[in-house]
């Protein structure tokens, strides 16, 4: 069954799915390895795993830290595929999928990462600062391999922009709510609900919307809104104040009624 597929399914049972995100050997992968346990064992549907890069431009504070902490520690891209491997096949129930920057997927080669991703049973990757104009090939080759390419909306996106942006994307579309690096808390209000409901409008595909969310009261408000709530900073930060047994209990409250 193809994410797309699964996840229209799983919405049938919960309103709101749930996608976290981690960045690979921060603090250590011995850690990321209990915290996606935790996440796994309490309901997540999708993780991000993100391969450390040195300018992540996307990443706010708190994950550009976590990305140059880990690779001061040493982590290497073989070392994340590895890992990866190894979450897919202890963990069948969540849908992985590999977040990083066009620089590190270039050097590695995009057709060998492409391939290695799909036979260990990653479902997408998650690359934002490849826009599609100038993606041709890796859109290609991951269509080739089965492999989900996840597009970005943003509030500046106009309609058009985002049908375009949408017919090349697939699995699901990740909304980003302001304009900005991550981390930080977006006020639900009027106009993203608006810019939300444009979104569903110019694509049939999941959306999964990230904006600091920290809380139950968040991912409620995505209710109707949206399909998925993005968890990024709030668990890196849970984790350096509690370590990692904190955050099977943070899961569950997300998604309680």
């Amino acid at each position: 069954m193809n994410m797309q597929h699964d996840l229209q399914q799983r919405l049938r049972q919960k309103p709101v799915l749930l996608m976290t995100h981690l960045v690979l050997g921060y603090p250590s992968l011995a850690v990321n390895r209990e915290v996606i346990r935790q996440m796994a064992e309490n309901g997540v549907d999708c993780i991000e795993l993100q391969i450390p890069f040195s300018e992540p431009m996307a990443d706010g504070p708190v994950i550009l830290k976590a990305n140059q902490e880990a690779l001061a520690a040493g982590i290497k891209v073989q070392d994340c595929l590895a890992f990866a491997a190894e979450m897919v096949a202890a963990f069948p129930q969540v849908h992985f999928l590999f977040m990083t920057y066009y620089n590190i997927v270039f050097r590695y080669g995009l057709a060998g990462f492409l391939q290695r991703a799909a036979n260990m049973g990653m479902k997408g990757c998650i690359i934002p600062d490849l826009p599609p104009e100038e993606g041709g090939e890796y859109l290609r080759l991951a269509k080739e391999n089965g492999l989900a390419v996840i597009m970005f909306f943003t509030p500046t996106s106009t309609e058009a922009r985002m049908r375009e942006v949408a017919a090349q994307g697939s699995g699901f579309i990740y909304c980003v709510a302001r304009k900005g690096v991550t981390g930080q808390h977006t006020e639900v209000n009027t106009s993203l609900a608006d810019y939300l409901a444009r979104c569903r409008k110019a694509t049939d595909l999941p959306l999964a919307v990230g904006f600091g969310i920290a809380s139950r009261e968040d991912v409620a408000l995505l209710e109707g809104k949206a399909d998925m709530a993005v968890i990024g900073t709030a668990t890196i930060k849970l984790v350096d104040r509690e370590g990692a047994a904190a955050v099977g209990p943070f899961i569950r409250s997300l998604a309680e009624n």
